[in-house]
C-alpha cells in the first residue's frame, strides 16, 4: 500500500520548532548585542542573587553536566561577569559567584527576554498565553524535561 505521509506543516512539532527558532534566535540576536550567548545568560539567571555556590550545585539546578558549567563560567569569568573564589567553608572547594557587572546585567537582560516574548507572543490575548504555558509546563513535566535550555 502506498500512502502519502503526511506534510510537515501537518505535525504540531513543525508549528512549535517553527515558533522556538524565531523566538530563540531573536532572542539571541538581543544577547548579542549585549556580548552574551543565551547559555550564559542562563547562568548568570541561575546565580541571580543566590550566595556563592559550587559548580556542581549550579550544574544540578541548571540539568546540566559539571563541565558545561565550568566552560560557561570561564567565558564568564573572562568577561567579568562571574566569579571564581575558594569556598568559605573548604579553601579546596570552589565557588561561582555574580561579580557587581554580572549583577548590574541580569535585569537589563531579563527585560530583554520580556521584551522578545512580548512582541513574539503579541499575538496572543493574556488567558492565551497563560493558556499556551501551561500546557508546554505539562508537556514538560510529562516528558521529565529538566534542564533548562541553553540555546
Amino acid at each position: 500500500m502506498n500512502r502519502h505521509p503526511p506534510a510537515l506543516t501537518d505535525h504540531l512539532g513543525y508549528w512549535l520548532r517553527a515558533v522556538s527558532n524565531h523566538v530563540s534566535h531573536a532572542f539571541a540576536a538581543r544577547l548579542a548585542h549585549q556580548g552574551v550567548t543565551v547559555a550564559e545568560w542562563v547562568v548568570l539567571r541561575a546565580l541571580y542573587g543566590k550566595p556563592p555556590m559550587p559548580p556542581s550545585t549550579l550544574a544540578e539546578e541548571m540539568g546540566v553536566t559539571r563541565g558545561a558549567v565550568t566552560r560557561l563560567a570561564d567565558r564568564l569569568i573572562a568577561k567579568a561577569l562571574v566569579l571564581r573564589e575558594a569556598s568559605a567553608e573548604d579553601g579546596r572547594a570552589q565557588t561561582l559567584a555574580l561579580t557587581q557587572k554580572g549583577m548590574r546585567l541580569v535585569p537589563d537582560l531579563a527585560a530583554l527576554a520580556d521584551r522578545n516574548d512580548g512582541e513574539f507572543f503579541a499575538a496572543l490575548t493574556s488567558t492565551e498565553r497563560q493558556a499556551l504555558e501551561k500546557l508546554l509546563k505539562r508537556i514538560a513535566a510529562a516528558q521529565n524535561i529538566t534542564a533548562l535550555p541553553l540555546d
